[in-house]
């Protein structure tokens, strides 16, 4: 029997601060995953409204973003895994409402915001200096090479910020400004951990711009994936992948991310080999390496430039099929009316629009669910349980390395020592 009730808030972080354990063995469907993913409407709205507050931390970012941006001083969004996504979409959400604000926006503008990979930024974050503001993603705040970016902005003078879900974490205590998102997956193949950040990136985004979000367009896109037609459409597509060797996954402009994150979850959660490459990029030698036992699957719902977008995507699913790749789609429903049926022979999910929302935030909220769901159900037909993402073997536990924490604890003390020292 399902007692799981999706409306009702998830379980906060331990008090006091500890790193989860691996989450408990289910035998079969639904997975904690799964019953993450059905959680993310309503989360979606508890956030979204939680943000919105005029004097909350979510405005008190918006604010250090404008004079940051407005100085025209670096601004750096960082991230590791999942939460790397979620500081690409981040950067992402407010380059665009940097751009409504009238601050720098063009990618190489200074003030206009980036995202690097944590462990790669930090030697650059170190030499900042007052001024910059870097803007961390973890979602339990213990990423060691995230709170070592953290760590060098502190050390250069520059501005601390975490988006993270308390502020009791080893992260918040590296941080000026702490965003928090209050509730813990409860999986460690994280939906609710891409999501969250992506939510508070559209309420900062909102301050910053001065604009009102449109919460229930927000929240309907999520409820949208979880309708029964995009279900039973997921699980098609699902059934028809889940025996190809490998998935490539591919997307452009703003789908590059939730098709990073697609290609994350899929090795993760359902433990087959994955690899995502940008559409055009498609088209330039990767051919040569696919055959007739890889699956391949599209993204293509983001409204900005999407008309050639999808000449170019028509290009890559023809030559697909000249060589026999099983080809699935997540598509704009305009853009799923109009393409051949025969070209995703695998399936595809159409996706709304959602008009009152900016075109970023519309695109990565209407992939979140049928991505996620994807992954869960190739997990379900190729019998894999999602949620420790394999560390329930003592191979894979031993692989993914047991020294975070001391790293974690390490930053931490050094911070303390410098700040003792000033």
């Amino acid at each position: 029997m399902d007692t799981f009730d999706p409306t009702r808030p998830l379980p906060g972080p331990p008090e006091p601060w500890a790193s989860t354990d691996m989450p408990s063995r289910r035998g079969g469907p639904p997975y904690h995953m799964t019953e993450m993913i059905r959680a993310e409407p309503a989360l979606a709205r508890r956030l979204l409204r939680k943000l919105a507050v005029a004097d909350g931390p979510a405005a008190t970012l918006a604010a250090t973003i404008r004079s940051t941006s407005g100085a025209g001083r670096p601004i750096v969004v960082v991230g590791c895994g999942t939460s790397e996504h979620g500081a690409l979409a981040t950067a992402e959400i407010l380059r665009n409402a940097c751009r409504d604000a009238g601050l720098p926006s063009m990618i190489g503008a200074g003030g206009a915001p980036v995202a690097v990979q944590a462990f790669e930024a930090s030697p650059e974050i170190a030499q900042l200096g007052p001024g910059s503001l870097v803007i961390a993603i973890s979602h339990e705040g213990a990423t060691w090479a995230t709170n070592r970016a953290l760590a060098a902005a502190r050390s250069s003078g520059a501005t601390a910020a975490l988006l993270t879900v308390t502020a009791a974490s080893p992260g918040a205590a590296l941080a000026d400004i702490v965003v928090t998102t209050d509730e813990l997956d409860q999986s460690w193949c994280h939906t609710v951990g891409y999501l969250s950040p992506i939510l508070a990136a559209m309420s900062i985004g909102a301050h910053l711009a001065g604009l009102a979000l449109d919460q229930d367009a927000a929240a309907g896109l999520l409820a949208t994936g979880l309708d029964p037609a995009s279900i039973e459409a997921t699980e098609a597509m699902a059934r028809s992948l889940a025996d190809v060797d490998r998935l490539i996954v591919l997307g452009s402009g703003v789908d590059r991310i939730a098709a990073r994150e697609l290609t994350l979850k899929v090795e993760e959660g359902a433990h087959l080999p994955a690899a995502m490459r940008d559409l055009e990029t498609m088209l330039h030698g990767h051919l040569a390496g696919v055959d007739a036992g890889t699956g391949l699957v599209l993204l293509l719902t983001e409204r900005r430039h999407r008309d050639a977008r999808r000449a170019r995507a028509l290009a890559v699913l023809r030559a697909c099929g000249q060589i026999g790749v099983s080809v699935g789609a997540i598509l704009a429903a305009d853009v799923s009316e109009e393409l051949d049926p025969a070209l995703t022979a695998a399936g595809r999910v159409a996706v709304p629009d959602a008009p009152s929302l900016p075109a970023p935030v519309a695109a990565l909220l209407a992939t979140a669910a049928p991505l996620q769901l994807l992954t869960e159900r190739l997990a379900v037909a190729r019998g894999v349980d999602p949620d420790p993402i394999r560390r329930d073997d003592p191979r894979y536990l031993a692989a993914a390395g047991v020294a975070e924490v001391s790293e974690v604890a390490g930053a931490v003390a050094q911070t303390k020592s410098a700040d003792a020292g000033d």
